[in-house]
């Protein structure tokens, strides 16, 4: 009788936790952001906040918040628009934030709140040298010579990946491309296996000198704003929770992310740490 008593109190208590589980994608900025939701919520709102960080791609992600397995994560409008909503790239930031908004509440029932304030795009990366020695610093100028090339795995299947780059540019590739995790691309061109990466515009390491970005000067890529998702019924059984999370809200720029992602890629920093500081900023 006691056992029993036990196990239907443990019942009762999982049945009327409150918590709020924050997901992410699995590269640090995302692993950066996830934890900054996450010490927000908990500083503003004081309930318990799970972490399900470091989800893996684009698709697992969406699926976990569709199932209820989290109630929020950072995504990016590019990658929402394309990847996921199967519709063109817009070069519009309004026009993309706006057309994501609406079909993510109309196909999925899931609200985005306003972007965080930075943009990160897709950001084609050779070592300095390599940039100086091109006429301009600029995609079309590296059409002049052929490239090994470095991805991370979505960029090759993505319509707003390889395809977009390949359609305006027409590139010149040494072999095939060589797909590997994000964080291995800058030691790749540091050990000479490639000569451009496909990397990300916020990218910590491109607060070194030794990198360049060669400009998209074809508008290639579109917008890549930061936001976070959440389902619709946050706002309604949460709302406090869905205030502190839109307070997040143009509190970011790109030198600020490409910061705070460079004091984990490189400085080696805890992410707790970094997402602290942050919100210290802003108190």
């Amino acid at each position: 009788m006691r056992i029993a008593l036990v196990l239907f109190a443990l019942l009762m208590a999982s049945c009327t936790r409150t918590g709020i589980t924050v997901g992410s994608k699995n590269f640090t900025e995302q692993l950066v952001l996830g934890e900054i939701a996450a010490q927000q919520i908990e500083r503003k709102v004081h309930i318990p906040v799970s972490r399900k960080l470091n989800l893996g791609g684009t698709l697992l992600a969406h699926q976990a918040l569709l199932n209820g397995e989290i109630d929020l994560y950072p995504e990016y409008t590019g990658t929402a628009l394309t990847a996921v909503l199967k519709q063109k790239p817009s070069h519009s930031a309004a026009e993309a934030f706006e057309t994501v908004s609406r079909l993510y509440g109309e196909r999925f029932h899931l609200k985005w709140y306003a972007p965080l304030g930075f943009d990160d795009t897709f950001a084609m990366v050779v070592r300095r040298q390599d940039a100086l020695a091109l006429p301009a610093p600029t995609l079309s100028a590296a059409a002049q010579r052929a490239w090994k090339l470095g991805v991370g795995y979505e960029f090759l299947t993505r319509p707003d990946g390889f395809a977009a780059l390949d359609a305006a540019y027409r590139l010149q590739w040494t072999g095939t491309a060589r797909t590997m995790d994000l964080g291995l691309l800058y030691r790749a061109l540091d050990g000479g296996q490639i000569e451009m990466a496909a990397a990300n515009s916020t990218d910590g390491l491109l607060t070194s000198s030794e990198y360049a970005v060669l400009a998209d000067d074809r508008h290639a890529f579109p917008p890549y704003e930061a936001c976070f998702v959440a389902g619709d019924a946050l706002s309604s059984k949460h709302p406090d929770v869905a205030a502190a999370v839109a307070e997040l809200s143009g509190k970011l720029n790109d030198r600020t992310m490409r910061e705070l992602n460079r004091r984990v890629d490189q400085g080696h920093e805890p992410i707790v740490q970094v997402a602290h500081d942050f919100l210290a900023t802003f108190q």
